[in-house]
């Protein structure tokens, strides 16, 4: 099976605490290392420039598509304390071209702009099933080149599942968060699932499915939601089950912080996420909206 995946591989410099790491990141790299580890062939619409070590990607088979630049490729310092973080954008590569693509699934998750709505539209109209993480279409720059969250009334008909947290769900509609996830449903989408810290939520029809996440020690946070949406998409696409890809994705997002790594060395093993994916399984809570 084939994912294609619509997003900007980034340079990322993390702080935690007092250390620093350079790593290479953004959604495109966490997205497309997890797709590969559910054995997904994965084609890759991003921009990089010749700054960016592509080998890492390519060895573990990823296909580009049209990747260069002559820009440098984004750049975000990331500083985290405990689940929080901020960004500040350092760097803007080229947007991203759209060309057509046979696949079983679309994800798109922009870091910062790379994706146009006419882009979105067109893979829209090529897509079976769409995911959307809708981070980078909301996020701002201050004059200081730090990153807020802004309003966007982003069209989400053609989209069958988005991936949200309280404080993007505030950017798109308005209410609490049951109101939130059914006035995105009202937008268009099938699946709503909010991301609330360790708690999950997902909106399916007139329903509400949760987890909990384990509430361990959290160290670095970078690329966790990257990693939920592609094990949620790579599950979906092969199982057709709604709530075998939410236990899924939460596996792999707690065996990713489990590992207490820095960067895309947190990626978790599919052995892990499906033992995870089993636990919450028999643990997921339900009600009626």
């Amino acid at each position: 099976m084939k994912l294609a995946i619509f997003a900007h591989c980034a340079i990322d410099t993390i702080t935690i605490d007092d250390s620093n790491y350079e790593q290479i990141g953004g959604s495109a790299c966490y997205c497309g290392l997890t797709a590969r580890e559910f054995k997904f062939d994965v084609d890759l619409f991003t921009k990089f420039g010749n700054d960016f070590p592509k080998q890492y990607l390519s060895e573990q088979k990823i296909n580009f598509v049209n990747p260069d630049s002559a820009n440098k490729t984004t750049k975000f310092a990331i500083s985290i304390t405990g689940a929080d973080r901020t960004l500040k954008l350092e760097n803007e590569c080229d947007p991203i071209e759209y060309s057509s693509i046979d696949a079983d699934g679309h994800l798109v998750s922009p870091i910062f702009h790379e994706i146009s709505d006419d882009t979105l539209k067109k893979i829209k109209d090529d897509s079976n099933f769409l995911f959307v993480d809708p981070q980078g279409f909301l996020r701002e720059k201050d004059s200081q080149n730090n990153i807020f969250l802004q309003k966007n009334n982003i069209d989400l008909t053609g989209v069958d599942a988005i991936k949200v947290n309280p404080e993007e769900a505030q950017q798109l509609v308005n209410g609490t968060h049951d109101e939130m996830m059914v006035a995105l449903q009202k937008k268009g989408a099938e699946y709503i699932i909010l991301t609330n810290k360790t708690q999950v939520s997902m909106l399916v029809k007139d329903k509400v499915y949760s987890i909990t996440l384990p509430n361990k020690e959290i160290h670095d946070t970078t690329g966790i939601g990257d990693i939920f949406c592609s094990a949620f998409c790579c599950t979906m696409l092969k199982e057709k089950d709604f709530l075998w890809a939410l236990c899924f994705a939460g596996g792999a997002a707690q065996a990713a912080l489990d590992s207490k790594n820095i960067g895309l060395q947190k990626i978790p093993r599919k052995g892990t996420i499906q033992n995870n994916a089993s636990y919450f399984y028999n643990l997921v809570k339900f009600r009626d909206l």
